[in-house]
């Protein structure tokens, strides 16, 4: 189970990730991520310690989950939507503290196994991980 700072609940989070966010679709799941902004570690660095300055606490990886009627009843949503929780579970220490994880359920997904979801979400993510390149088309 995630742990309640790693779920996103607001519809303004979820509007967020999925308005800046990299979308990547791959099999029965789309993912929307979006990375935190790197922090220039070159600037004027500060005479004082880092401890004196108050750092801040790192900003927990969120998760959330959209799985729609058009994957099916609600018995099959609520278990597309436990597999795929258990799933970022897993893989959420992976991404880099700030990162904000949306996973959208297409329909095939009420039929795929655990093992095609997970083949599937590891897929989408390391594809919205890779660096943009252009497509040719």
């Amino acid at each position: 189970m995630l742990t309640a700072a790693q779920r996103l609940r607001r519809s303004s989070d979820f509007a967020a990730a999925v308005r800046g966010g990299r979308r990547v679709g791959r099999g029965a799941v789309v993912v929307h991520l979006t990375l935190p902004e790197p922090t220039d570690t070159t600037a004027t660095p500060s005479p004082e310690p880092a401890r004196s300055r108050g750092a801040e606490p790192s900003v927990p990886r969120r998760a959330g989950f959209v799985v729609s009627k058009a994957v099916g009843g609600a018995v099959v949503r609520n278990k597309v939507r436990r597999r795929l929780r258990h799933l970022v579970r897993e893989r959420l220490p992976e991404l880099p503290d700030g990162t904000t994880l949306v996973v959208r359920a297409l329909p095939p997904a009420a039929d795929a196994t655990y093992a095609r979801l997970g083949a599937d979400l590891d897929a989408a993510l390391t594809a919205a991980r890779s660096p943009r390149g252009r497509r040719s088309r």
